[in-house]
């Protein structure tokens, strides 16, 4: 059994959490259940982001801690597991004990190894950030994210020599020992990195950043976000004790992030690792933004997405779906409420939904409800769902979802074409042994759709796969792939409607 450690990156506790995390913790599940059902033993990390100034700030402003503010929104993102269905195996705080003790260790141990020293520092900050920003970075003098003017001050801190470590990860990912998915992300790093990595403060003044964790051996320092927040990948796993986690699925095989962190993952933190002699991820996989109507989500223009609202109106099985299936799995996408209802009832409803149930009402028309037995020519499809499954990995594995979705709805339009061509309702008539052929062959194609399309709208999958008689949790994964493994003489199972079709009064 191969071991798989995959992370989301820890969202900032500041506000409830956006379409645009709901995106990357799906993304992350489904690579946790599809390497769960080909058998692999996995760890699912998640969690969030609980210091820093801007917390401080936003709880002063509600009038509470910044502790209460903290729980809050963990909570709300702890409750996104159930509007998701997220199968995470731990949920990590930055503000919990067991994290601040690795934390505290791990700057211990990059401090011992020569490579935290303390200096001045004197540059520009943006607030929204919460990070530092290089003069040559500033638009018209603010920060290209937040489009805010930048401050500029003068500080004592720690630094971290990241500038030392520069040429080794710039050889690790050129080598893809660090894979960076997509390529264009990769040489987008790249052009960065041969410029030279620059060492990078790593701690406040205690004035000026208290809500935090204290540096070690120095109470006048708060430890800022990199040593803090990227930590929690091996935080959580027990590094502190080098727990039986830790030695377990360190290294991390995939880390999924935003676009706009890929320098703090695949330079800092790299970094940080190597200085203390621990192994490297395997991959990082980087998606793209989310926006709505083609702009950028604001309060001010009132097209923020929620995806607890969207979850709670229309299922979370859609969410996920559109997320996964619409959104490019690597790039930047839109969300519409109008696009999103016309994907569902196109492609879930009418498609997926009225396949299902036009071939369990054949079946029990025709054949009393059971599957029929085996037909004895099956090589051509045998060769066909072989070529699906293959293609369907090798999209997995190159972390294009969206591609493996589009290769299993083609196999849901081949299915409704099938019946189209053979129309089974008129062999009825004639011959009841070639009618019982063509629906144990429809039987057996939901079987494979159900299958492959369990990573991503677990629930339908499994209810198609229990109706007709098979539990994921049983599947062997070999046999899963093969054609004709659907068991004769087994009754179906009511599936019920997967997906009503969502009317003009519903929205």
């Amino acid at each position: 059994m191969e071991r798989f450690y995959v992370t989301t990156a820890i969202p900032y506790a500041n506000s409830a959490p956006h379409i645009g995390f709901a995106m990357e913790a799906v993304q992350a599940d489904a690579l946790a259940r599809y390497h769960r059902i080909i058998g692999d033993d996995v760890y699912f990390l998640t969690g969030t982001d609980e210091h820093g100034m801007k917390i401080a700030d936003t709880a002063e402003e509600r009038g509470i801690s910044p502790q209460e503010h903290v729980d809050m929104m963990a909570q709300l993102n702890i409750e996104l597991k159930e509007y998701l269905n997220l199968t995470y195996d731990d949920f990590i705080r930055t503000t919990s004990d067991r994290h601040k003790a690795g934390a505290k260790k791990l700057w211990r141990v990059l401090f011992e190894n020569g490579d935290i020293y303390k200096d001045s520092y004197e540059g520009f900050y943006c607030s929204g950030c919460e990070s530092y920003i290089t003069e040559k970075e500033l638009i018209d003098g603010k920060c290209p994210v937040h489009k805010k003017e930048a401050h500029r001050f003068s500080e004592e801190n720690y630094f971290f020599r990241l500038s030392k470590y520069s040429k080794r990860i710039e050889k690790l990912i050129e080598t893809d020992e660090l894979k960076i998915v997509p390529e264009s992300r990769k040489k987008e790093f790249l052009n960065v990195v041969k410029e030279g990595l620059n060492d990078v403060s790593f701690s406040r003044p205690k004035e000026a950043l208290q809500w935090g964790i204290e540096v070690p051996n120095d109470p006048t320092q708060t430890m800022y976000v990199w040593c803090d927040a990227l930590s929690n990948y091996i935080t959580a796993l027990g590094y502190e004790k080098n727990g039986v986690s830790f030695e377990k699925y360190w290294p991390a095989d995939v880390h999924v992030i935003g676009k706009d962190i890929l320098r703090f993952h695949a330079g800092i933190w790299i970094g940080m690792l190597l200085s203390a002699g621990l192994k490297i991820p395997k991959s990082i996989y980087v998606h793209g933004f989310i926006t709505s109507g083609g702009h950028k989500m604001s309060k001010s223009l009132e097209n923020v997405v929620a995806p607890v609202d969207i979850s709670e109106q229309y299922g979370r099985e859609p969410l996920r779906y559109y997320l996964l299936r619409e959104i490019p799995t690597t790039d930047d996408g839109d969300f519409t409420v109008e696009r999103f209802i016309d994907v569902y009832n196109s492609e879930l409803a009418n498609n997926l939904g009225n396949l299902v149930n036009r071939v369990f009402s054949m079946t029990k028309r025709y054949c009393d409800g059971v599957i029929p037995e085996k037909p004895k020519d099956v090589e051509h499809f045998t060769q066909k769902y072989a070529a699906m499954w293959q293609r369907y990995h090798q999209a997995v594995e190159a972390f294009n979802l969206k591609k493996a979705i589009e290769e299993i709805m083609a196999h849901v339009d081949d299915a409704n074409k099938y019946i189209e061509d053979e129309k089974p309702w008129v062999v009825a008539k004639e011959d009841k042994e070639k009618v019982c052929v063509i629906l144990y062959n429809l039987l057996e194609m939901l079987r494979h759709i159900a299958g492959a399309f369990y990573p991503f709208i677990p629930e339908a999958s499994e209810k198609i796969l229990n109706g007709l008689g098979v539990s994921i949790e049983d599947e062997n994964p070999a046999q899963m792939q093969l054609w004709g493994e659907l068991k004769s003489g087994e009754t179906l199972t009511n599936v019920g409607k997967l997906f009503p079709r969502i009317e003009e009064e519903d929205r």
